[in-house]
């Protein structure tokens, strides 16, 4: 058995931080458990986030978005993900194909079922378990986003946790909780709101796989609620300490 957490929510939601605090949390206790993060996670998914994100690239149509976003899905879900699940293991997605319905079919207006489509053959129909949604409004995440990234700039203490450095490689993404200003983040705040309405939208969708938690909570609060509702989920996870010995 194991089990695909994907974490959702709109830009500066706090997604990552609570990703990585949940696996510290799992890892910890065990559990046989990786942390990844789209666009990303491998090195061609690297490589693409770099080109999809990055500000300087205003020419860049629709399609091409949304076809890179599913190429580096692509490669993750084959690379890393699969792998890890079929190993009997945890995986904890920092976004995943609700990101793509959200942001390229609800924020620009792509067709869902052509989306779909391609994100079934992107993943190879490989389906989320469960799906953590950090719930926030479109404006208070990017004025959020904005402050926090300032409090960078100026060497202030943006209130983020300090968190461990020492995680297992090869998969785990243990670079620092980017605070990255991005070719979407840049959009006009109305498209961040069709982004958030959509999410409302999907969650409709599957409530059965969503799980809405509210973002404004503190970090460690909110922390502690989602290891909380994902205890159900773990029971039949076996930890790595108490597995067998290999002859």
């Amino acid at each position: 058995m194991s089990l695909f957490v994907t974490f959702e929510g709109p830009e500066g939601s706090g997604k990552s931080t609570q990703a990585r605090l949940l696996y510290s949390y799992l890892h910890a206790r065990g559990y046989p458990v990786v942390l990844v993060r789209e666009p990303g996670g491998t090195r061609i998914g690297d490589l693409i986030r770099r080109i999809v994100l990055d500000l300087q690239h205003t020419e860049m149509a629709d399609t091409t978005e949304m076809l890179l976003f599913s190429a580096a899905r692509a490669q993750l879900v084959n690379q890393v993900i699969r792998p890890y699940l079929d190993q009997g293991g945890i995986v904890l997605c920092d976004r995943y194909a609700d990101s793509t319905y959200a942001y390229q079919g609800y924020g620009l207006g792509r067709d869902m079922n052509e989306l779909r489509t391609i994100t079934a053959i992107a993943t190879g129909g490989l389906l989320p378990d469960i799906t953590i949604y950090l719930d926030l409004t479109a404006d208070e995440g990017l004025e959020r986003k904005r402050r926090k990234r300032q409090e960078q700039e100026q060497g202030r203490p943006s209130g983020a946790l300090s968190l461990p450095s020492d995680l297992p490689r090869p998969h785990t993404d243990t670079r620092p909780v980017s605070l990255e200003w991005n070719r979407l983040d840049a959009r006009e705040v109305a498209y961040h709101r069709r982004v958030a309405e959509g999410y409302g939208k999907l969650i409709a969708q599957e409530p059965e796989r969503w799980r809405s938690f509210d973002a404004r909570l503190p970090i460690e609060a909110l922390a502690g609620r989602i290891a909380h509702a994902l205890e159900p989920w773990i029971e039949h996870i076996q930890m790595i300490a108490s597995a067998p010995e290999q002859p």
